[in-house]
């Protein structure tokens, strides 16, 4: 039996090493030479350890400096090249040459927890060999990283888990590595896209985004130019309220003189101490406005629209309030204007760059994320003579702003939760909005948020303590040693289940602000997928139901209750502040709405906005467990209705 079985064990040994050897080998990486559209390589270069030394290697820092290398061997023209390198090893990127931050950050940047967008400067478009006679210098860009990465030590390298063109239009493979430190892709231009241009235009075509800037050279001169700067919101559910707008100057440039807005610091010192002073011999610098190389811009008051020397601007003047365009369309735009002085190289009159790194950022609103400036076709703008003829500018970039959710980052607003059939708020979770700063004062951050009583709710959170913990025991629930930290939330909102009857039910609606900010024309939105069709009215405020799907209920002040006051002392010095309050009952029928479940989870919304801001909901609803609906009539919204109009 084991002569037989040994000639068949080895002719199926023999077969399966054909059959292996039959197979076709894996293909190699891409080079450049066989690429026939954009070649992306990332090279590791070097790298060392860096002290602190720590025993926990995670921990262990060290530095890395790296070469991103962007190759066009298309026939196509790349314009504004933008580049994903998916960074993973919490890299903190130092310097990157030939390239900004897409985001609109600043180095030193945390780059390793998503990766990082970055577009081409100064050589942001890559022509072609047909157009160059294959100049490499106007084809290839390489930008060198330096850094510092963090967990992994010699001989491992710390690649990144991806590279890949951003443009559209473009499909990248995966990467492959080529040996141990590199990696290789070619992009290719996608056959199912349809682009909004063709290869001959010589501008890129105006994109879409929550929030649009742009940057019109209106006026150049020897040395100098004039800019008009326009704010332009598209989102229905963002907004700004004190927007400041802040970008990084690159070749030392300054402003001189503004319209429509100014720098939240007027400074020149940076220019008298600097080259800007041996440039502009005999100048006087007490009228420059600001040498900062990255300067914050703010918007004006209203008083200052009509005002001949700083206002007279289409759009300006309003406070840095920046609404959605469904609220006031002539509201959701804002502008100035700005006078830079430039600095050699780039004196010459036909030479402008705008700057880069834009950053727009409000109080209490979405966190937006700007891409780089894109040269598009020059604005066209009505002729200030009064001819029934447009006006086109010198030049124009266009920065994208993207309403974006950085990881880890907080909310700046919480709902607490409330019914008729339970005495319990739920409050905002513990650490809502982020924990407190001042670690001088003992609090759990993971203790869950205590249950408040109604009265609770108009008190400050450090003054609650003693109704908190005397509603613990009367209700015999636990408390928490140390008591759980306050949410931290500048605006907080209640939603109070207030009625359920056989043909609808009603919620009341209740905005504290925290603050002592003020906010103008605020809004909230309440997004209700079950019930929202069932909507009626807003009795205190305007409300609509809007969004694609019907599902979002859009509620804002009506005039007079439009204004959100901030926080205010009380009215004796002992007394608590008192925050700035809005109030409203929303009443819903059932009619559309067949088998929705009001009281076990239908009646409280699934996602709440202020301002455009997200709110933290709670993780949990007020119970009762012996459920019963309300009388079934419309007595007590007409109670409810009541009762908020006298306590107005």
């Amino acid at each position: 039996m084991a002569a037989i079985t040994s000639p068949l064990l080895l002719l199926l040994i023999f077969s399966l090493l054909s059959l292996s050897s039959a197979q076709p080998p894996a293909a190699p990486p891409p080079s450049s030479d066989t690429c026939n559209g954009i070649y992306l390589t990332y090279t590791y270069n070097s790298g060392k350890k860096l002290h602190p030394i720590f025993k926990t290697p995670s921990k262990q820092p060290f530095s890395f400096k790296s070469t991103l290398t962007i190759i066009n061997n298309d026939e196509v023209e790349l314009k504004s090249w933008r580049v994903f390198v998916g960074f993973q090893h919490k890299e903190v990127l130092v310097s990157a040459s030939n390239a900004v931050a897409a985001a609109g950050a600043t180095f030193p940047e945390v780059v390793g927890d998503e990766g990082a967008i970055f577009g081409g400067y100064p050589q942001a478009d890559l022509k072609t060999g047909i157009q160059t006679a294959g100049d490499s210098e106007q084809t290839t860009v390489k930008v060198e990283f330096q850094g510092t990465q963090f967990g992994v030590a010699p001989p491992n390298v710390p690649l990144p888990t991806n590279i890949s063109l951003v443009n559209d239009g473009y499909k990248c493979p995966k990467p492959t590595k080529a040996g141990n430190v590199t990696l290789n892709t070619c992009c290719t231009r996608d056959p199912d896209y349809k682009p909004k241009m063709t290869v001959k235009d010589e501008f890129l075509p105006r994109q879409n985004g929550d929030l649009t800037i742009m940057y019109d050279v209106t006026k150049s001169y020897e040395g100098s130019y004039w800019a008009q700067v326009t704010m332009t919101n598209h989102n229905q559910l963002g907004r700004l309220d004190y927007w400041k707008l802040s970008w990084n100057w690159m070749n030392d440039e300054f402003i001189k003189d503004m319209k429509g807005a100014y720098p939240d610091v007027v400074d020149a010192n940076d220019c008298m101490n600097g080259p800007q002073s041996v440039q502009y011999q005999g100048l006087d610098w007490s009228t420059v406005l600001n040498c900062y190389r990255r300067p914050t811009i703010v918007d004006l008051p209203p008083q200052y629209a009509n005002d001949t020397t700083l206002g007279k601007i289409p759009n300006c003047c309003r406070n840095g309030t920046i609404l959605p365009p469904g609220m006031d369309e002539s509201k959701s735009v804002s502008s100035f204007l700005i006078q830079v002085n430039k600095m050699p190289p780039q004196m010459n009159q036909s030479t402008v760059e705008p700057p880069q790194n834009w950053q727009i950022k409000g109080i209490l609103n979405p966190t937006y994320t700007c891409g780089p400036p894109v040269r598009v076709s020059p604005s066209e703008f009505p002729s200030a003579n009064g001819l029934p003829i447009n006006t086109t500018v010198f030049a124009s970039w266009q920065v994208v702003c993207n309403i974006t959710k950085p990881k880890n980052t907080p909310p700046k607003c919480c709902v607490s939760f409330s019914s008729y059939f339970n005495d319990s708020i739920v409050p905002c979770k513990t650490c809502a909005c982020g924990c407190p700063k001042n670690t001088g004062k003992t609090c759990s951050t993971t203790a869950p948020a205590m249950f408040l009583p109604p009265e609770a709710q108009l008190i400050p959170f450090d003054n609650r303590t003693k109704l908190s913990v005397a509603w613990a025991q009367l209700n015999h629930r636990p408390i928490p040693n140390p008591l759980p930290c306050s949410d931290n939330c500048g605006v907080s909102i209640n939603w109070h289940l207030f009625t359920d009857f056989n043909k609808g039910w009603s919620a009341r609606v209740t905005i504290f602000n925290w603050e002592e900010t003020v906010f103008a024309d605020w809004f909230v939105a309440a997004e209700m997928k079950n019930a929202a069709a069932g909507f009626q009215k807003a009795y205190s405020f305007n409300g609509t139901v809007m969004g694609d799907d019907n599902t979002t209920i859009f509620m804002q002040g009506i005039e007079g209750l439009n204004y959100l006051m901030g926080e205010t002392n009380g009215t004796k010095i002992s007394d608590p502040r008192v925050p700035g309050k809005q109030q409203s009952v929303l009443s819903f029928t059932k009619k559309p709405t067949p088998g929705i479940r009001v009281a076990e989870r239908d009646g409280f919304p699934t996602k709440f906005y202020f301002n455009g801001e997200e709110c933290s909901l709670p993780s949990i609803l007020p119970i009762n467990s012996g459920y019963r609906k309300g009388p079934l009539t419309l007595i007590p919204v007409l109670v409810a209705i009541l009762a908020l109009i006298f306590t107005q």
